[in-house]
């Protein structure tokens, strides 16, 4: 349980930065490529009265001079109303502060202009401002708006694709694959298993040292290792299968592990069977089988030795657990087992 829920949280905390790669990627896309290099926003044909303040002044410095020119009292209507309702508080500045280059009288010449072509949308009150219309936007001017919309959809889109493209990839890349076979289960759990550092207990490394771990639906479990001496000489065997199972159907519900050891100078293979504690507390189990070796029950950090004329092992239960069902402990769900062989001349496990 415990196990599961730290693949959780890693899983929960691997997706969160998933997501984020994924948002700071495709705001860089979104924002560096494509809002500023591949569709930057253009701004063109701005009306006058979106003009800054200086610029509104110009322009309208620039229509009181083109109305002394030409005296077309409609041109300078509209160039007066096309600055919004700041032209008339603008004009009077003009006016009381003309800038170089006009005179009062060209201003006052405009103004009456201005204010004796009074417009619809415009009150006979000096004391409101004029109104002001856009100036009509073309064809081509609307269908090249039309276009910037669609390529900015087609950017958000692509956007959205990439984003989450990156996100499946590193998820996949990131998300560990969890065991779906009951070897494969055994195979990640014995790689976790940490075996024994017998140096702390004050004796010598082990020649051999393996771990081997049965789960319940891995009927097929025969784990053997081979014992080979520190110059690589063949001295024995060792290993765990299935002794005994309870019950009918699959899995094969194992309620006993046969562990052994084969020494090449004996001519005897040494057998213990590890049970569990239900099948170790039925008689008649136990005589079932006597005959495959002697009876352990299985305990957790359990030890036992195992000897041939010239190997020692020693046998530790690294993990387990019984089958959670009516039964009561009567079969492994899963079993760890450490197997560490020292030759017989260094006697120091005992």
């Amino acid at each position: 349980m415990e196990d599961t829920t730290m693949r959780n949280d890693n899983l929960q905390k691997k997706n969160l930065l998933a997501i984020a790669v994924s948002f700071f990627v495709g705001l860089v896309i979104g924002l560096v490529v494509l809002g500023w290099w591949l569709w930057p926003v253009h701004w063109i044909n701005a009306a006058p009265q979106h003009l800054r303040q200086d610029y509104k002044q110009d322009y309208l410095v620039m229509a009181i001079e083109a109305y002394a020119q030409t005296h077309d009292a409609a041109a300078a209507q509209r160039r007066f109303e096309a600055l919004g309702h700041d032209a008339q508080a603008m004009l009077a500045a003009i006016k009381k502060h003309p800038p170089k280059g006009i005179t009062l009288k060209e201003i006052s010449a405009f103004e009456s202009a201005v204010k004796a072509r009074p417009t619809a949308k415009s009150t006979a009150s000096t004391q409101k401002p004029i109104s002001t219309t856009k100036p009509p936007v073309s064809g081509h001017k609307k269908k090249g708006s039309s276009m910037q919309i669609v390529l900015l959809l087609c950017g958000v889109g692509v956007l959205v694709l990439v984003a989450v493209a990156i996100g499946v990839y590193l998820l996949k890349q990131k998300t560990p694959k969890e065991p779906v076979t009951a070897a494969q289960r055994a195979e990640a759990l014995r790689s976790a298993a940490k075996p024994t550092d017998f140096s702390e207990e004050g004796l010598e490394d082990p020649i051999a040292q393996f771990m081997t771990t049965y789960v319940h639906g891995d009927d097929l479990y025969d784990d053997s290792h081979s014992i080979d001496a520190p110059n690589g000489d063949f001295l024995g065997e060792c290993g765990v299968g299935i002794a005994d199972t309870v019950g009918f159907g699959e899995p094969k519900k194992a309620t006993a592990l046969e562990v052994w050891l084969f020494d090449k100078n004996d001519v005897q293979t040494v057998t213990k069977v590890l049970m569990t504690e239900k099948a170790f507390n039925d008689p008649a189990t136990q005589q079932r089988l006597a005959a495959k070796g002697d009876p352990i029950m299985a305990e957790p950090d359990g030890r036992f030795v195992m000897e041939t004329e010239h190997l020692r092992m020693v046998v530790r239960v690294n993990d387990m657990a019984y089958g959670e069902d009516e039964s009561g402990n009567q079969y492994f769900e899963r079993v760890t087992l450490e197997l560490s062989v020292w030759p017989k001349e260094n006697d120091q496990t005992a």
